[in-house]
C-alpha cells in the first residue's frame, strides 16, 4: 500500500504541474483570455484529482498566479481599488474583470470536481480509528496543539529529511496535551517564519517577492488537505503528501541561495554548501533506495526510525508471515499488543498465526482479548458507533476457529449473527454463515444467508456456486444446475462450478447433457491438468456412452497422475470385466488390493474372475474368506464362497454355508432356491447305488453356478468454500461408479449311463437351475 499510494501521489503531481504550466498560458496579447489552455487546465485538474485528492488544489495556486504573477497586483493594491468601489468613487477596472471571469470559471469547475467527488464517496468519509491519528479524537486543547505541532515536524522533514519512515500513525509523535510542553516553541517559531514570508510576499512588488509568494503558495496549498483543518486524516504524517510542498521547498531553497551566491564574500561559502548538499542527499537517497527492497527491509528501516508504533511491528509480521515464517512473525505481533496493548489489529493478527501454528487454544484467548476491544451491546440503549470494517473481522475469525468443534456450532452462529447486526452490509459474514448453517444441515437458512449476500453483490461468481450446493443440499438438482450456470457466466473459468456442474448433469441420467458435461469437464482439466478427478469422471462418462476405450484411456490417465486412485482402478478394473477383458483386469485389482485390501467390492470382482476365467478355485476362495474376515456378516462374500465349496464338491459343506447365509438374508429366494438345489443333489446322490457307478469317466451332471451380484462403488467427497484471504472456499464432488450385472450361470455335462429316473430327477434340478438363472439376469 505504500508503494501504490506514493505512486498515485507522484502521478497526482505530473497532472498537478501540467495544470499549472497550461493556465500560464491563458493570457493572450493585450491582456486578453485564451480559453483553450484553460479548458485543458480543467481537465488536468480533474485528472490530477482522480489520482489524488490534493491534485484539486492546483486551482488555488493557479487563482494567486493570476492575480498576483500575471495582472501584478499586490495586497495593498487590492485593498485601495476595493476601498475606491465600496465608497464609490471608482468603478472595477476592465483588466480586473477578465481576471474574475477566470477566477469565477476556475471555482466553478472546482466546485463541479467537488461534488463529484463527494458522489463518488456517497457523502461519507472514510473511516479510520484512533490508532490511524490519534489526535483526531483527542479532547481540547491536545487536539489543536498537536495538529499545529505536525505543521513543523512536517517543515522539518523537508529542511532535514535524515529519519524518514515509511509509516507516521498510532504513538510515532506523542500527543502535545499542554501549553507547557516544550515543543510548542517550534510551533511558533514555524508560524513566526511563515508570516514573516506572506508578509514579505504579498506586500512588496518585485520579482523576489513573487518567486517567495509562488513557493508559499506550492508549500502551503497542496499541504492543506493532509493538515486536518477541515476532516480529519488517516495518518499523524505521510511523506507522500509532501511531494508537491517539496517542490516549492526547493524553490525557496533555490531562491534563497541565488541571494547568497550574488555576494562576493558569501560566494564561495554558498558553493560548498550547495555541493555538500547535493553529496549528502544522493548518499541518502542511495542508501534509502535499499531499503525498499522489500516489505520486510522498509518497516525493519521504519522501526530503527520508532519502536512506539503498533503498525509497524504488525507490518514486518505480515512480511514474515507471507513468508510463511510464523515463528519470527508472531514474536513480532506480540510485540506489537505490548506497544499498543488496546490494538484490536494487533490481536487478531496474534490469534491468526496462533492457528497457522495449530495453537487452537491461543489463537481463541488472542481472537477473545480482540473481541473484548470492540464497542459492546448496552441493552436497552441506542447508539452509533464508528468501527473499521477490517476489526469486525475478529468475530468471522473467531466463529471460523471454534465451528471446528461440533459442540460449539451455535455460538460460531451467534457470532456471525453479532457481526452482521453491527454492519448489515457485511457481505463475508453471510457467506461465512451460510457455510456453517450447512454444516447445521440446515439448509433453509443457508439459502436465506446466500440470498442476502447476493442482494450486495450479484457479480460474485463464489455466491452463485455456495448457492446452488445448497440446492443440491435441498435435492433441487435443476435449481443447482441454473445456479452453476449463473456462477459461469460470471466466471466461465470457475473451477468448482466446472467440475461440479458437469458431475450433477452426469447424475441427471440425461443423455442429452452428457455433451455439455463432458465439455465443462474438458475445460476443467484444461484449467487443473493435475487434478484426477476430472480425468476420471471424463472416463465415467465415456463408460455412459459406450465408450470403452476411450474411457480405459481416461482411467489411465488418472491412474498415471494418482497411483492409487481407488475408485479409478477399481472402475478400470469393472470396464476390462464388462468387455471381456478379464484377464487385463487381474493386474488392476492387484494393484487396487495392494493399495487398499479391505476393498470388498475388489476382492469380489478378484474372485469372480479367478473362479469363471481361471478356474483357481483356490485363489477364489481366498478372496472370499477374506471378505468374510472383514465382514462375517457379508452376504454376497459368504454366497460365493457357498458356491466355491459347490464347485469343490463339498455338499455338505456348502449345505451349511447357505443354511447360514440365508439366516444372514432371510428374504433373498435366490439363496433359498439354490440351498434347495444342493440338498436335492445330496439327496440324488444319496438314493444311487454307489456300486453302479463307474469309479472313473462316468461323470453326473456338473451344476456350476456362479452368483455374481451388481458390483456398484459410490464415492462422495463433499466440502463447501472464503473468502481471500487467508481470506478463506468449500466444493462438492461427487464420483460415481457404473455397475456391473454378473449373472449365475450354469454348466452341465449329460450322463449317458445314468439311470432313468436318476436323469429325470437331473433334468429337474437343471430346469430349477434355469429358473434362478432367469430371475439373476432379472435383477
Amino acid at each position: 500500500v505504500t508503494g501504490v499510494v506514493g505512486r498515485a501521489e507522484l502521478l497526482s503531481s505530473i497532472f498537478f504541474l501540467a495544470a499549472f504550466l497550461s493556465y500560464t498560458k491563458s493570457k493572450g496579447p493585450d491582456n486578453t483570455i485564451v480559453w483553450t489552455p484553460i479548458a485543458v487546465t480543467v481537465f488536468l485538474v480533474a485528472v490530477a484529482t482522480l489520482c489524488k485528492e490534493q491534485g484539486i488544489t492546483v486551482v488555488g495556486i493557479c487563482c494567486v498566479y493570476e492575480v498576483f504573477i500575471a495582472q501584478g497586483y499586490t495586497l495593498p493594491t487590492l485593498l485601495d481599488t476595493a476601498v475606491q468601489i465600496l465608497r464609490g468613487k471608482d468603478s472595477l477596472p476592465f483588466s480586473m474583470l477578465q481576471t474574475l471571469l477566470k477566477l469565477i470559471v476556475l471555482m466553478f469547475s472546482t466546485l463541479l470536481l467537488v461534488v463529484v467527488r463527494v458522489q463518488v464517496i456517497q457523502s461519507q468519509l472514510p473511516v479510520f480509528t484512533r490508532f490511524d491519528n490519534p489526535a483526531a479524537v483527542s479532547p481540547s486543547p491536545a487536539r489543536q496543539l498537536t495538529f499545529n505541532y505536525l505543521l513543523p515536524v512536517n517543515a522539518w522533514l523537508l529542511l532535514n529529511p535524515s529519519e524518514l519512515c515509511c509509516d507516521w500513525t498510532m504513538g510515532t509523535i506523542p500527543l502535545v496535551e499542554s501549553l507547557l510542553d516544550v515543543r510548542n516553541i517550534a510551533t511558533l517559531t514555524f508560524f513566526c517564519f511563515l508570516g514573516a514570508l506572506i508578509v514579505f510576499s504579498l506586500r512588496y512588488p518585485g520579482d523576489s517577492s513573487k518567486t517567495v509568494l509562488m513557493a508559499l503558495c506550492l508549500i502551503v496549498l497542496p499541504f492543506i488537505p493532509a493538515s486536518n483543518l477541515f476532516f480529519p486524516v488517516g495518518f499523524v504524517v505521510a511523506e507522500r503528501v509532501l511531494y508537491v510542498p517539496s517542490m516549492g521547498f526547493c524553490i525557496l531553497v533555490a531562491h534563497g541561495w541565488k541571494k547568497l551566491s550574488n555576494k562576493s564574500v558569501l560566494r564561495k561559502i554558498s558553493w560548498v554548501c550547495l555541493a555538500a548538499v547535493l553529496f549528502t542527499h544522493a548518499l541518502k537517497t542511495l542508501h534509502r533506495n535499499w531499503d525498499w527492497e522489500s516489505e520486510y527491509t522498509l518497516f525493519m528501516s521504519a522501526l530503527k526510525v520508532n519502536k512506539n508504533n503498533a503498525k509497524l511491528w504488525n507490518n514486518v509480521g505480515h512480511a514474515l508471515e507471507n513468508e510463511k515464517n510464523f515463528e519470527r512473525a508472531l514474536q513480532f505481533f506480540i510485540q506489537a499488543t505490548q506497544v499498543q496493548p488496546d490494538d484490536i489489529g494487533a490481536h487478531m493478527n496474534v490469534g491468526r498465526t496462533y492457528k497457522n501454528l495449530n495453537k487452537t487454544k491461543e489463537a481463541e484467548e488472542s481472537y477473545m482479548i480482540a473481541k473484548s476491544l470492540m464497542p459492546q451491546i448496552i441493552p436497552g440503549k441506542k447508539y452509533a458507533a464508528r468501527v473499521a470494517p477490517n476489526h469486525l473481522n475478529v468475530y468471522i475469525n473467531l466463529a471460523n476457529l471454534i465451528r471446528a468443534n461440533e459442540s460449539r456450532l451455535e455460538e460460531a452462529d451467534q457470532l456471525y449473527r453479532q457481526a452482521i447486526s453491527m454492519r448489515p452490509d457485511f457481505k463475508q459474514a453471510y457467506i461465512s454463515r451460510g457455510e456453517l448453517l450447512l454444516k447445521m444441515n440446515k439448509p433453509l437458512k443457508a439459502k436465506e444467508a446466500y440470498l442476502r449476500a447476493l442482494e450486495l453483490d450479484r457479480t460474485n461468481a463464489d455466491l452463485w456456486y455456495n448457492l446452488a450446493i445448497v440446492y443440491i443440499e435441498l435435492k433441487d438438482p435443476t435449481e443447482a444446475l441454473k445456479n452453476f450456470n449463473r456462477a459461469l457466466e460470471l466466471n466461465p473459468t470457475h473451477k468448482l462450478a466446472l467440475f461440479n456442474s458437469a458431475l450433477l448433469m452426469q447424475e441427471s441420467g440425461d443423455a442429452r447433457l452428457r455433451p455439455e458435461a463432458k465439455q465443462r469437464l474438458l475445460h476443467y482439466v484444461k484449467e487443473e491438468p493435475q487434478d484426477a478427478n476430472g480425468y476420471f469422471n471424463l472416463g465415467m462418462l465415456a463408460m455412459d456412452d459406450k465408450k470403452d476405450m476411450e474411457a480405459e484411456a481416461w482411467m489411465k490417465k488418472a491412474i498415471r497422475l494418482q497411483p492409487n486412485f481407488r475408485s479409478a482402478l477399481f472402475n478400470l478394473a469393472l470396464l476390462y470385466s464388462q468387455t471381456g477383458k478379464e484377464l487385463m483386469a487381474l493386474p488392476v485389482l492387484e494393484d487396487l488390493l495392494r493399495y487398499y485390501p479391505d476393498h470388498t467390492k475388489g476382492l469380489i470382482l478378484k474372485g469372480d474372475i479367478l473362479m469363471n476365467q481361471k478356474k483357481d478355485i483356490v485363489g477364489a476362495k481366498m478372496c472370499f474368506e477374506k471378505i468374510l474376515e472383514l465382514d462375517p456378516n457379508n452376504v454376497q462374500g459368504k454366497h460365493n464362497l457357498c458356491v466355491v465349496y459347490f464347485e469343490e464338491r463339498d455338499l455338505i459343506k456348502a449345505e451349511k454355508c447357505l443354511v447360514e447365509t440365508l439366516a444372514l438374508a432371510p428374504h433373498e429366494e435366490y439363496i433359498q432356491r439354490h440351498l434347495n438345489i444342493v440338498r436335492s443333489k445330496i439327496a440324488s446322490l444319496g438314493a444311487m447305488e454307489q456300486s453302479s457307478l463307474p469309479s472313473e469317466g462316468t461323470a453326473a451332471a456338473e451344476e456350476k453356478k456362479k452368483s455374481f451380484q451388481n458390483l456398484k462403488e459410490v464415492k462422495n467427497e463433499k466440502t463447501t468454500t472464503q473468502s481471500t484471504v487467508d481470506n478463506n472456499k468449500e466444493h462438492s464432488k461427487n464420483k460415481k461408479l457404473t455397475e456391473k450385472n454378473s449373472v449365475d450361470k450354469e454348466t452341465s455335462k449329460k450322463s449317458t449311463k445314468e439311470i432313468k429316473d436318476i436323469e429325470k430327477k437331473r433334468v429337474a434340478a437343471l430346469k430349477r437351475l434355469e429358473e434362478i438363472e432367469r430371475i439373476l439376469n432379472g435383477e
